[in-house]
């Protein structure tokens, strides 16, 4: 059987320094997505992590068992984050904050394998926000970004990092996007680590 490190396969893009900002540019890739508006650890969010989290799985072990026979680790939690008007985009005001929780799946899984993963946890689980859920390639391009080590609310230094990077020779575009590495139910807080990548022109 095949195995997989997709983290290892694409560190350039998932296994950053702390240490200093890098620009990357990071290919169109496939993804589980669910939208929803308001703070982290809202009700929507938790919900949305309930539906991303057994699709992936079911994915995985389909692959694994099938005629692929092709063993993945299931890749990371990540999230964009912006608002409708990105002035207000503050952290005093988190039920502004819009927001698509994802999830990358390799290039091998296709738009019926996610319908088959689908019906599988509805039968099983059914969470509330699995009807949300879509399989969508995002091609985010030339960003810069960097890890951050630590709580989500000491991030702000780390993002004025990447901004000030960016401002030197481009300009910011896109979405504020955050990879999610650490188990937060498991590490302890000042353990966390979290890529903070931010599309650039």
């Amino acid at each position: 059987m095949e195995k997989i490190d997709f983290k290892k396969k694409l560190k350039h893009l998932y296994g950053p320094t702390a240490k200093e900002v890098v620009q990357v540019v990071v290919p169109a890739m496939n993804y589980l997505m669910v939208d929803g508006e308001g703070e982290p650890g809202s009700k929507s969010y938790a919900q949305s992590i309930e539906a991303l989290y057994p699709v992936s799985y079911a994915l995985k072990f389909m692959v694994k068992k099938g005629p692929m026979a092709i063993d993945y680790g299931v890749m990371p939690l990540e999230g964009l984050w912006w608002a409708d008007d990105m002035e207000n985009f503050s952290v005093d005001d988190k039920a502004a904050w819009k927001w698509t929780m994802m999830m990358m799946q390799p290039d091998f899984i296709t738009g019926e394998m996610v319908a088959e993963a689908m019906e599988s946890v509805k039968t099983k689980k059914n969470p509330p926000a699995l009807p949300l859920l879509r399989f969508e390639k995002f091609d985010e391009g030339k960003c810069s970004q960097i890890l951050h080590i630590g709580p989500f609310s000491e991030e702000g230094p780390t993002v004025e990092k990447v901004h000030a990077f960016i401002d030197g020779t481009s300009a910011l575009r896109g979405k504020h996007h955050e990879i999610y590495l650490s188990d937060i139910r498991k590490a302890a807080s000042e353990k966390w680590r979290t890529i903070i990548r931010q599309p650039m022109d």
